[in-house]
């Protein structure tokens, strides 16, 4: 494999990570949404738009959905109808799988350099929009491609933040020799797994796209008799749900949303919960153009994206929440348990509160599975950090859930990701997270 980086030990990976970081140049600085270069705000909507046209525009949605609380609101919301491609080159060697990973700076990025997909990239950019450099590696993602696709399927982005937005996320297993870049690597499927147990190492986009990983190395173990629910009857509730609940949404001026309000350079809540608008400007040496400006989100706190667990009859189960977001494409997709900003709700009674929220909050070392800090999509995202766990409840834990729940074993879960709209981007993240879970439910 040419230039092919086989890191013996994690160290030498960790070494090599901290190498690219000190070869190029990273600055990111908060600035006024009024002072953005390249970026204007419609007098009239003050909805804000790259001047190209393309790339993205932040504009106001009011929404009505009967199974959220409260079920009306406004926002704050990103459009960009453009579909990206999130690519990951696969090739096996003597047996192991390895994957071509890049070293890339998102500006909103809390460390700046993470681990991400071979290609990252939105139409805009590598159609150069931006008069920048080509994508590295696009070719092999692009028909004709080069190279044999073994996941290919467009994925939703955060419903939260962003109205009706995919992404295609794609494997392509390669045979031939990759030239490898300076900012590339090869890591096997186990040493991502690894890597994955780190803080803020691999990014949102690598998870999304890792979380399909099943599908190249053909880790399909579970039968449709060790789970609870049957195929049918898992379609046929995630069919009822979206059948039943409403979805409303119309694009209103973002100067005239309630209770958001456009001072000092942001766009803020007046309670200051939630998340803000803010723009930044960024200088990144070894990015397609060198230097940038932008709109992002930035979240008031951390928040926690959780899966309830427990085993029926052996087999290990997640409870799965049927979830509508601001900018659901197709009113519900297979969330977590639980996927919320805890401060949020802070002083609210119960009814307020997201169910199980306690449940998650409460849960003793012993029952996590998984917990682990990961940044959300730090290309619209300012510092974005979500805890990720995973809870075995125990079997004492009420089998029957409420409307809008059901238990699904992992494998179930991941088998719906091979379709697009059904599993939202918090879900696949924690299922890229749960490594060590499938292998242990895959054991004959």
């Amino acid at each position: 494999m040419t230039g092919y980086a086989m890191f013996d030990d994690m160290s030498q990976f960790h070494a090599w990570l901290a190498e690219r970081e000190l070869a190029n140049e990273y600055r990111v600085s908060v600035t006024s949404l009024d002072s953005l270069d390249g970026w204007r705000t419609d007098p009239e909507t003050g909805n804000i738009h790259h001047h190209s046209g393309r790339f993205f525009s932040v504009i106001g949605v009011n929404v009505d959905a009967d199974s959220r609380t409260p079920a009306a609101w406004s926002q704050p919301i990103i459009l960009q109808p453009e579909i990206g491609i999130l690519g990951i080159l696969a090739k096996r060697v003597d047996g192991t799988t390895y994957c071509l990973m890049q070293a890339k700076m998102e500006p909103g990025n809390i460390n700046l350099l993470q681990l991400s997909p071979t290609v990252q990239a939105t139409r805009s950019n590598f159609t150069r929009v931006h008069g920048g450099s080509a994508v590295p590696y696009l070719e092999y993602f692009r028909t004709p491609r080069r190279g044999r696709p073994v996941f290919d399927s467009l994925q939703s982005e955060q419903g939260s933040w962003f109205l009706g937005k995919r992404n295609r996320n794609m494997i392509v297993e390669v045979e031939e020799e990759v030239p490898v870049g300076e900012n590339f690597c090869w890591l096997s499927t186990g040493q991502l797994a690894e890597l994955m147990r780190i803080p803020n190492l691999v990014n949102m986009d690598a998870r999304t796209v890792l979380s399909g990983v099943s599908f190249l190395t053909g880790d399909r173990h579970q039968r449709d008799g060790e789970a609870r629910h049957p195929l049918g009857h898992i379609l046929s509730w995630f069919t009822e749900v979206k059948s039943q609940q409403q979805l409303k949404r119309s694009i209103v001026p973002l100067r005239e949303l309630p209770d958001w309000k456009r001072s000092r350079g942001t766009i803020h809540r007046l309670d200051g919960r939630h998340f803000s608008v803010i723009g930044v400007d960024v200088r990144a040496s070894d990015r397609e153009v060198r230097s940038w400006s932008q709109p992002m989100f930035r979240p008031s706190a951390r928040g926690v994206i959780a899966f309830l667990g427990r085993h029926f009859d052996g087999t290990f189960h997640v409870l799965v929440h049927a979830r509508t977001e601001a900018g659901t494409a197709d009113v519900v997709e297979m969330g977590p348990t639980v996927a919320c900003i805890p401060d949020n709700y802070a002083g609210a009674v119960d009814a307020e509160r997201p169910r199980y929220l306690d449940v998650v909050l409460g849960a003793s070392p012993s029952q996590l599975l998984v917990d682990i800090l990961h940044s959300e999509e730090g290309g619209r995202f300012y510092h974005a950090e979500n805890r990720y766990l995973v809870i075995d409840v125990g079997e004492d834990f009420p089998a029957e859930p409420p409307y809008g729940y059901c238990w699904l074993t992992v494998d179930q879960l991941a088998g719906f990701i091979r379709y697009g709209n059904h599993v939202n981007v918090g879900a696949r993240c924690l299922l890229s997270c749960m490594t060590d879970l499938i292998s242990q439910e895959a054991t004959p």
